[in-house]
């Protein structure tokens, strides 16, 4: 998956971007209502609202915007729309399987935006269930890549820890992958042992992967991709391409 781990390491980059356009501080702004609304207000009972305020502050969202989307959430505060998740599926140019986390306040509005990037893309939204047995969900965490021998010990530390895998093929990161429930243990022994930690959250991760060697489909493919990612109503998009670094960097 070295290839996939290159475009997760472009995205870092581009959140920049996304930052100054506003959207990201939205994106995560929903995330902190609904992991609020589902699991309380309390950070250290609430895993997934650890992990977006731990975002949120990488991103460098302000306090004050953070307890604002934590209250609205708990219902401490009112106003801000009522938003739903949903799951949309479908496929890509290449054969591609795309898997996206939705937070909406308008359903219909949503899934014809969403079916129109799609069509317009090479792409085709599907039904539910369509690529959803591709992937299955993994904590994953994400450290800067730290100095010689200090990048072996994390490593083991993880491991030891309840880690299932390290990804250390990218020179900028490394990725730790771990069960949905021991995420939190491993985050916590890898912070412990002076790991700087980027990003700790639960994603889907594709079982297999559809490598793709042709430039123009990796064009379209990465294409599809950005413009669902800056769609304000998703809030992840997973897929499970696997493109060479070379034609990566040489589309970047």
């Amino acid at each position: 998956m070295a290839g996939h781990s290159k475009w997760a390491n472009i995205k870092h980059r581009k959140a920049k971007v996304d930052e100054k356009r506003g959207k990201l501080f939205t994106k995560i702004g929903r995330e902190l209502i609904i992991a609020a609304r589902l699991g309380g207000g309390d950070p250290e009972a609430n895993p997934r609202l650890k992990a977006a305020i731990q975002k949120a502050k990488a991103a460098n969202m302000p306090s004050e915007n953070i307890q604002r989307a934590i209250m609205r959430g708990t219902g401490e505060l009112e106003g801000g729309a009522n938003y739903e998740e949903v799951t949309y599926e479908g496929y890509g140019p290449g054969g591609v399987a795309l898997l996206l986390n939705i937070a909406t306040d308008n359903r219909n509005r949503t899934a014809a935006e969403i079916r129109y990037i799609f069509s317009r893309h090479g792409g085709n939204l599907g039904e539910s269930g369509c690529v959803s047995w591709m992937f299955q969900p993994k904590g994953v965490i994400t450290l800067a890549v730290p100095p010689g021998d200090k990048r072996e010990e994390l490593t083991l530390k993880a491991i030891e820890a309840g880690a299932e895998d390290v990804d250390d093929s990218d020179q900028e990161m490394v990725e730790i992958y771990t069960t949905p429930g021991d995420l939190e243990t491993v985050r916590r022994a890898l912070e412990e042992a002076g790991a700087e930690v980027k990003e700790a959250e639960v994603r889907m991760v594709p079982n297999t992967t559809v490598t793709i060697e042709d430039p123009e489909t990796a064009a379209k493919v990465l294409k599809l991709v950005d413009l669902l990612e800056d769609h304000e109503d998703v809030q992840a998009v997973y897929t499970n391409f696997d493109i060479p670094d070379e034609i990566i960097e040489r589309l970047s």
